[in-house]
């Protein structure tokens, strides 16, 4: 009695998975066409094409041609801006797995609110609107302050060393060390360019305290 329960068993998980399959592949639809305008029957690109209810869609290519799998019973719904939307349902009753279609979509106007534009009361105030109002400076105009002397300066005074910059400044600090190694390195106290770069450097202000 076991081993023919057993049997049964085994016999009947592939019937039914196999039942199954062919229930979910039987309801499956290729669902493919054409997006057309309803004036000149011209294909309309980049129709949106969604099911509802389901995170899936798609779009039509250049020539208004769309392809896209959905369940016999599904609602799917056509929108291109410009366009009014068209809701259009699956037949549940669909004999075979691919169905098509030509969906005409008619124009839809938009109205925008009114926008009235007004002049200056009078031409004084023209002008003095137009000296008095402040225009953030272009990318151009941020460069050419950027590029200053005297900023630059500050900048260069202010900002940190990046990363390339300190690593430089470590390897040629190693380098003269490893250079006077075994010996005392030279004082430029007595060094005559070191004394001109000083006098200079004092002219043009480097040792001045800006605060």
């Amino acid at each position: 009695m076991k081993k023919l329960l057993l049997y049964i068993l085994l016999l009947g998980g592939p019937v039914a998975a196999r039942a199954q399959f062919d229930k979910l592949k039987d309801s499956v639809v290729e669902f493919y066409g054409l997006v057309l305008t309803n004036d000149s029957l011209k294909g309309i690109p980049a129709v949106s094409i969604v099911i509802r209810g389901e995170p899936r869609g798609t779009i039509t290519n250049d020539d208004g041609v769309f392809s896209i799998v959905v369940s016999k019973g599904d609602t799917v719904e056509f929108s291109s801006i410009g366009y009014k939307t068209v809701v259009r349902r699956i037949p549940d009753t669909l004999k075979g797995n691919q169905y098509s279609m030509v969906q005409f979509l008619v124009n839809d106007t938009t109205y925008l609110p009114a926008t009235i534009i007004k002049p200056r009361p009078t031409r004084e105030q023209f002008d003095r609107d137009f000296v008095n109002t402040s225009v953030n400076p272009d990318e151009i105009e941020i460069a050419r302050e950027n590029t200053n002397a005297a900023k630059r300066r500050l900048l260069a005074r202010n900002l940190p060393a990046d990363a390339k910059e300190a690593s430089n400044y470590y390897l040629k600090q190693n380098a003269a060390k490893y250079y006077y190694q075994g010996q005392a390195p030279p004082q430029n106290i007595f060094n005559p360019l070191a004394w001109a770069d000083f006098i200079q450097a004092w002219k043009r202000g480097d040792f001045k305290n800006n605060n």
